[in-house]
């Protein structure tokens, strides 16, 4: 094994005490190591990766452009228009705009823009959504949030080693899910959080996604994909706090990904992005289907 390999929490948070870094820290350490390029490099192409995140927040926001089936655009921008009705709202700034940066980078990917798949690009809009919206709330620095993506690449790492990233192999736990997990630790490690604390709020996140179907509407990532990262930012967000406050997860993250491969494994395969089940076989995911030129699946009741 190499200097900072690791493969489960465990290895991890032991790497974590040896060096007495963050999780964030041995990520990038870790990614130099493993592809021979220097610190500042992997430094550097993770800023590119906040940048295009970026850019695809900062144009999801202003846009009302709609994707090709008509199913989804134009909702980020009037959750971003709610920042200036905040008395209206019974969030506050900061989860109002994370749900408007998540769906802006949803919305971008229905419209074939750019984004990052991060971990999937069905889960990619968690991650910006939570930490850039947190970030702009503490004015956290550059440093802290490259800091809070490296840690949150990390844990998905870490998922996708011990379980999946797949909705095809594990539903939509493998990919909003994950996203979820990855956010509440990167926002955790953002505040100062300890390692510990990054898994602790890791786990509670998780634990909440367990079982969760892909059923996608014509198997695309558009409905429901889009507001569940919208709605996974506040989970993430509740997860990190309850992680700051001294709250722990009595399963320990490892074990939530194994139990999250056991669902996996015996998920019927309705459920799993094949647009067989559930809210892809309702009545409007099979008018969806009829305009995709798809077979029009009964729902099993």
């Amino acid at each position: 094994m190499n200097n900072f390999e690791f493969h489960n929490t465990e290895q991890m948070l032991a790497l974590c005490h040896k060096h007495k870094i963050s999780v964030g820290g041995i990520a990038k350490r870790y990614e130099a190591e493993r592809s021979g390029k220097s610190a500042a490099a992997i430094r550097n192409k993770m800023k590119q990766t906040r940048d295009v995140m970026y850019d695809a927040v900062n144009r999801g926001v202003h846009s009302t452009h709609k994707s090709k089936m008509g199913m989804v655009g134009g909702d980020a921008h009037k959750v971003y228009l709610a920042l200036k009705k905040m008395p209206l709202m019974m969030g506050n700034k900061v989860t109002v705009r994370a749900m408007s940066y998540a769906m802006a980078v949803g919305e971008q990917n229905a419209s074939m823009g750019r984004i990052v798949a991060f971990p999937t690009a069905g889960g990619a809009g968690v991650i910006p959504g939570t930490l850039f919206s947190c970030a702009e709330h503490f004015k956290a620095g550059k440093r802290k949030l490259l800091n809070g993506l490296f840690c949150s690449s990390a844990v998905g790492l870490i998922i996708a080693e011990g379980a999946t990233l797949s909705a095809a192999k594990g539903g939509c736990q493998a990919e909003v899910g994950a996203g979820v997990a990855m956010a509440a630790a990167g926002l955790t490690e953002m505040r100062s959080g300890t390692p510990e604390q990054c898994f602790h709020a890791a786990a509670m996140a998780l634990k909440s996604y367990l079982g969760l179907a892909c059923d996608p509407l014509g198997g695309l990532v558009e409905v429901p994909c889009i507001k569940r990262n919208a709605l996974g930012c506040m989970v993430a967000i509740g997860a990190s706090d309850m992680a700051i406050a001294g709250v722990k997860s009595f399963i320990p993250f490892d074990e939530v990904v194994l139990a999250m491969r056991n669902i996996a494994k015996i998920m019927s395969p309705k459920i799993r992005e094949t647009a067989l089940g559930g809210l892809a076989v309702t009545k409007t995911g099979n008018m969806i289907k009829k305009k995709l030129g798809m077979k029009i699946t009964p729902m099993d009741l």
